[in-house]
């Protein structure tokens, strides 16, 4: 399942974590989170070079798993649109 940019902006705010706290989660780069959450839809990449894609693939990646591993769940589209479950800590 593909995750948007409007859900990455969404668990960042449910965390209460700033894009550092995010690039430095994920291990990718304050710059690469900007541009992810840019998009309100799924985060593309502009240029035609396969490496990039890749390197988009691969950040995507770490930020979906460093999401995660605090707790946040991601729902799939639906016709409500898509979504995401947070678990608070106790």
């Amino acid at each position: 399942m593909k995750i948007t940019g409007a859900q990455i902006r969404a668990a960042r705010a449910f965390l209460k974590w700033t894009i550092a706290d995010l690039a430095e989660a994920s291990d990718v780069g304050v710059s690469t989170v900007q541009e992810v959450e840019k998009i309100d839809g799924e985060p593309r990449v502009v240029s035609t070079l396969q490496w990039r894609s890749d390197a988009r693939d691969e950040a995507l990646i770490k930020i979906r798993s460093a999401l995660e591993k605090a707790g946040i769940t991601f729902l799939p589209e639906s016709s409500l649109g898509v979504g995401l479950r947070g678990r608070h800590k106790s």
